[in-house]
């Protein structure tokens, strides 16, 4: 399957001048407007269980069969056209690859197509996707990247596929990742961030109202009452309608921690000394350290999936400094 890359073949991030600190880069990463060059894409429907479909949108090359494909997931209540996502899909098309941005349930404006919620375990779906494309377009090379939520569950598909993985499977990337949600959930109820927390609970309440207008037989409103974290709301409304038996229950079944051990192809894990609310427990540190498949790379600044660094040209080719979506691109080159 190739060998993973090095902490050492990383190249070191650098902040963008007057963007220094884990808040400062992570309200920056969704208060600078980018402006993204890509072709139409296919848009895709795609049956991950029985009556419920996601939202993909796909970019092939000429030879999409011969080319490496990557599957991207977003982060929570993100989509398709999270500026992440644009942005790994613009380097990755530059680089030859196909790339499948892919909408969790009900994201990218896909309330209607069922009565269900998403959550941060449905590494099956994404595993529906990757069947769905080996069949139906013959490739021979798939790798899955994931940011934050979405790099859980990435990194928790190829736990679980281990050494039974479909053989085009190549490698998996992660920017943030939620591996431990309990302890992210925690971090994100601190008072320093609140102002995420807020801006959460602010997104999710208004999706389950439209969930419940949609389908007013399926959802109850009341639950929404007296919530004040997010914790909480994956209690009385995550864990509740997901087939949990709670939040504990929910954190548990649905973190990558407990099988990151297992991952067997090349991985790449990026994360941020000052994430303000990702974090990762001693314990899943030394399962990541133990891994020899895994590489790495915690940087000192960087934020939540924010990683603004400096813009520069050489060699003829434009840096727009965005780090951690050029490594990740830089990773999956090599296979």
């Amino acid at each position: 399957m190739g060998i993973p890359q090095t902490h050492e073949e990383t190249r070191p991030f650098t902040p963008r001048r007057w963007l220094r600190g884990g808040h400062v880069q992570t309200v920056a990463s969704f208060l600078i407007p980018r402006r993204f060059h890509l072709p139409a894409p296919e848009e895709r429907l795609i049956e991950v269980e029985p009556g419920i479909q996601v939202l993909c949108h796909c970019h092939w090359q000429a030879d999409r069969a011969r080319a490496l494909t990557i599957i991207i997931v977003h982060g929570l209540e993100g989509s398709s056209d999270s500026q992440y996502m644009l942005g790994v899909t613009e380097k990755a098309l530059a680089a030859g690859m196909n790339v499948i941005r892919y909408n969790q349930r009900n994201c990218g404006g896909t309330d209607a197509l069922a009565p269900v919620l998403y959550h941060s375990g449905l590494s099956n779906d994404v595993a529906a996707v990757a069947r769905e494309v080996i069949a139906r377009d013959d490739v021979s090379r798939l790798a899955l990247a994931g940011f934050s939520m979405g790099g859980n569950i990435v990194l928790k598909l190829a736990g679980e596929w281990g050494s039974q993985a479909p053989p085009q499977f190549r490698a998996v990337a992660a920017c943030c990742p939620a591996i431990d949600l309990a302890a992210s959930a925690d971090a994100l109820h601190e008072p320093a961030n609140r102002i995420y927390e807020t801006y959460f609970l602010w997104a999710l309440h208004r999706r389950m109202l439209q969930k419940a207008r949609l389908f007013p037989e399926h959802f109850d409103v009341g639950r929404l009452r007296g919530i004040r974290s997010l914790r909480e709301f994956d209690d009385k409304v995550t864990a509740y309608y997901c087939g949990f038996t709670g939040v504990d229950d929910y954190y548990d079944r649905a973190s990558a921690a407990h099988v990151v051990e297992r991952i067997a192809a090349p991985a790449l894990v990026l994360h941020a000394a000052n994430d303000p609310f990702i974090r990762l427990t001693p314990e899943t540190r030394r399962k990541i350290s133990s891994n020899k498949n895994i590489a790495f790379v915690e940087t000192a600044d960087g934020g939540h999936c924010a990683f603004i660094g400096r813009r520069n040209l050489s060699d003829g080719h434009y840096d727009d400094g965005y780090w951690a979506e050029h490594e990740i691109v830089n990773f999956l080159r090599q296979f």
